[in-house]
């Protein structure tokens, strides 16, 4: 009995060391294997290995994107990619008169910056509607609000395709639209038929069409006016409009399509340049902390890219010294300023930024963090300066002639 006995102990003393055993080496090869991980999550992130690589300048320069000032490439934009190491342009209607001059100086941008490593970010309004920037020789799409009125969704993703084609065969990347702006306000002078609809919901539908569609053919969307500018009664390119809002009137509508476009994973979101008192008295949205940061970032959960609207804009200008508004969108949270007019004022931003870096205003860690995101997208889009040889507009006005034709909502469209 006492053997038996002795024997069952044995047997337990050796099923617990082999578990022991087997415990450890587990325990071992989960260390090695997170360890392994790690060396290869530092050494193998191609985006961190490019950012490590980057100027000062390189860095600073991938922080804004300019305007050009005519119709030609000329020193200042060659100044800009050069010296500056400029991140993207965007494109107005004063600099595209037709579509030969139009790839002309969409191309020499791309050529010039060949001396770096990063591709531009190209961009342009093409809302449809009364804001369009491309040439006339294109076919106008009908504004957002007649969209909304078609009511088919399937109709405003087929048209945002249609757009996003046509914009990559222009050589552009990046489109300012879907506006998410939901039209509350009838006497606000600057969004009117801009906005799908006065309805959030209609808003969240049409605007994710537009941002599908565009995806399709690799256009970067970048969905505005963060957080709504559809109940303000100033033009914020003329002045500073404020609005009484606080967050639960906020989060209970113009909130509500950015938040469902988050969710449907925008990239891009550009913020407005209104005051709202009760979220930040000091601030606009554009460059206030608690309404980038805290609102959009935070409580939205968004983890893309910010790009203020137009800092040269009567709403900024008139009230802020430009220079100190750049540093300060970036403090707040923002990731790229657009700066569209007046190559002194974005000079000079551009100057600020560096500036501010150097004084510790901003850290380096900050910058490069938005820096890392802009190359993170820019590799997302496989975005190149490839030359753009010619574009047939009519195979664009082909498509969209076909498309109106089932829509007779849409005929007064078919008379271009």
């Amino acid at each position: 009995m006492r053997k038996i006995i002795f024997i069952l102990f044995l047997l337990v003393v050796l099923v617990l060391l082999t578990l022991s055993v087997y415990f450890f080496l587990c325990e071992q090869t989960d260390r090695q294997q997170e360890d392994s991980s790690d060396k290869t999550s530092d050494l193998g992130d191609p985006i961190m290995d490019q950012l490590n690589a980057m100027s000062m300048e390189e860095k600073i320069g991938q922080l804004v994107i300019a305007g050009v000032e005519g119709y030609e490439f000329d020193a200042k934009a060659q100044a800009l990619i050069e010296k500056y190491k400029i991140g993207g342009f965007v494109l107005f209607k004063k600099n595209i008169r037709d579509p030969e001059q139009m790839l002309e100086l969409l191309n020499s941008l791309k050529k010039t910056n060949e001396v770096n490593s990063i591709p531009l970010f190209l961009a342009i309004d093409e809302e449809g509607g009364r804001i369009s920037r491309l040439p006339d020789e294109f076919w106008k799409t009908p504004s957002s609000q007649k969209i909304a009125e078609i009511n088919d969704s399937e109709f405003t993703f087929k048209l945002s395709s249609i757009v996003g084609e046509r914009l990559k065969a222009c050589g552009f990347n990046m489109n300012f639209a879907p506006v998410l702006d939901v039209n509350s306000n009838p006497n606000n002078p600057v969004i009117g038929d801009r906005s799908f609809s006065h309805d959030p919901s209609v808003v969240s539908i049409q605007g994710i069409q537009t941002m599908k569609g565009l995806r399709t053919q690799n256009i970067i969307p970048v969905a505005k006016h963060f957080p709504g500018h559809g109940d303000t009664v100033v033009d914020s390119h003329l002045d500073l409009p404020v609005l009484d809002h606080n967050l639960d009137r906020l989060y209970n509508l113009e909130l509500i399509p950015f938040a469902l476009a988050i969710e449907n994973q925008i990239e891009v979101i550009m913020s407005a340049h209104i005051l709202l008192p009760k979220l930040d008295p000091d601030n606009p949205a554009s460059l206030s902390p608690n309404i980038i940061s805290k609102v959009l970032r935070e409580d939205l959960g968004f983890e893309g890219l910010v790009i203020t609207d137009d800092l040269t804009m009567g709403a900024v200008l008139d009230n802020y010294d430009i220079r100190e508004a750049a540093v300060q969108a970036i403090i707040a949270g923002s990731d790229i300023v657009l700066v569209c007019h007046d190559f002194q004022k974005e000079e000079a931003v551009l100057q600020a930024l560096r500036q501010a870096v150097e004084n510790g205003d901003i850290s380096l860690k900050r910058i490069e963090q938005s820096v890392y995101k802009i190359l993170k997208l820019k590799q997302k889009y496989n975005l190149t300066d490839e030359i753009v040889s010619a574009v047939d507009y009519r195979l664009f006005n082909q498509k969209l002639e076909t498309l109106y034709r089932d829509y007779p909502g849409l005929s007064y469209l078919l008379e271009q």
